[in-house]
């Protein structure tokens, strides 16, 4: 059980590579600051780093759909992405530039690649951004090694750990599953639904709650689909639309009233 952290009582929207915009594209300065301008505090990016070491946020690991170039982010120098023009307008934007422009704002940061790993550990270090961060990837080898690299900055789990914590609802088997979760999780960060089946049900938000772990759903941008997960008792969605988002939080009970 991890009760070093306390579930929170306020429901939020995170907004997912900043929202879409109009004007804007995804993972841009611009788009996060959109969305700060709303209230929304929790944004979640990807990140790759390119050639020198320096983290980019960035969904694709190329930029042929957001720049139509045909290089991916590491084969470039940082001096080069900073110049590269988005199709959709703005530029890819360098994760320090996030955190010092928009300081209070907190980040769940997807690290994609193996290669971003030792810059992400890096930046932690450099930046001092250990409060404000929570470290996702799908693979938990790679959670593993930032964990061991930063002890007690939070992560959400990966898949394997995902999947292990979901068998916690099998008879004779704890609430967590049958492996406990290091301390470092506090949230499950999961689909509604993985190939065609429930994973966001009542009983699985119980138990999350019941070992101190938060459950943010990805990536919703139905408002209907909105209410139904926050009346499980979810604690975030991750959206696109983010005023639709903030629309139903408004007329959402916070778990604490």
């Amino acid at each position: 059980m991890n009760s070093q952290r306390k579930v929170t009582p306020d429901r939020e929207i995170i907004a997912h590579r900043g929202g879409l915009w109009p004007g804007m594209s995804e993972n841009t300065l611009e788009a996060f600051r959109a969305a700060a301008d709303t209230g929304v505090h929790w944004m979640e990016t990807d990140v790759h780093a390119s050639a020198d070491g320096v983290l980019f946020a960035a969904h694709d690991a190329d930029l042929e759909r957001i720049a139509g170039r045909p290089h991916s982010i590491r084969e470039l120098p940082a001096a080069e992405l900073d110049d590269i023009e988005l199709i959709a307008g703005g530029r890819l934007p360098r994760l320090e530039e996030l955190v010092e422009e928009l300081p209070a704002v907190e980040w769940n940061i997807d690290v994609k690649a193996e290669h971003s790993i030792g810059p992400m550990i890096r930046f932690v270090h450099n930046f001092s951004v250990g409060e404000r961060i929570r470290l996702a990837s799908f693979d938990s080898g790679t959670l593993r090694r930032l964990r061991t690299a930063l002890p007690g900055v939070r992560t959400s789990t990966g898949r394997t750990e995902t999947a292990l914590f979901a068998l916690g609802g099998l008879p004779l088997l704890p609430d967590h599953g049958p492996a406990s979760l290091p301390p470092e999780v506090d949230a499950l960060q999961v689909p509604p639904r993985f190939k065609g089946i429930p994973v966001v049900t009542a009983d699985f938000v119980d138990r999350a709650h019941a070992s101190g772990l938060l459950v943010h759903v990805w990536t919703i941008n139905d408002a209907d689909a909105m209410e139904a997960l926050f009346a499980l008792g979810v604690d975030a969605v991750v959206t696109d639309a983010v005023p639709a988002g903030l629309e139903v939080l408004a007329r959402t009970p916070q778990t604490g009233e």
